[in-house]
């Protein structure tokens, strides 16, 4: 016997109400050896960039609801994982000059900030002058003002 359309509303209901109480971690650990360089590069990494690569995420509402807590949670996690701001003066020197040419060509090809972040986030979105900066500092580890 097929389900009526209300038996099947009735279920999606608590079927979302218990994914809510899956817990998600959106703990920022401790900063331990930041990176480091001109204000303005780093005021582009705090706005395009920490809230998936470093330890100060800015966890938003949405951010509480499952599903979407979990793809945001994951996100995180592997941003941390592949590249963290908040641990740059913990990398080995082959590691951060690995990073830095791994950031240029994201920001070259323009796969960094990714599409889906900068639709919610637009003011995440790189502009030239923005590049110019962060592939100088991939580059040589010079962040020139503006």
């Amino acid at each position: 016997m097929p389900l009526n359309r209300k038996k099947i509303l009735v279920l999606l209901v608590v079927l979302v109400a218990a994914m809510q109480l899956v817990p998600i971690d959106r703990r920022n650990p401790p900063v331990t050896a930041e990176v480091a360089g001109a204000r303005e590069f780093l005021a582009i990494l705090k706005r395009s960039c920490f809230d998936c690569h470093s330890n100060e995420t800015t966890w938003p509402w949405y951010s509480r609801i499952a599903p979407v807590s979990w793809m945001l949670a994951y996100d995180v996690y592997e941003g941390r994982e592949h590249l963290n701001f908040s641990h740059w003066g913990d990398y080995p020197g082959e590691k951060q000059v690995k990073l830095r040419k791994e950031i240029r060509e994201e920001v070259d090809e323009g796969e960094m900030p990714p599409f889906q972040y900068y639709l919610v986030h637009r003011e995440a979105r790189l502009g030239n002058q923005d590049k110019e900066i962060i592939r100088r500092w991939a580059t040589d580890g010079e962040t020139p003002s503006r």
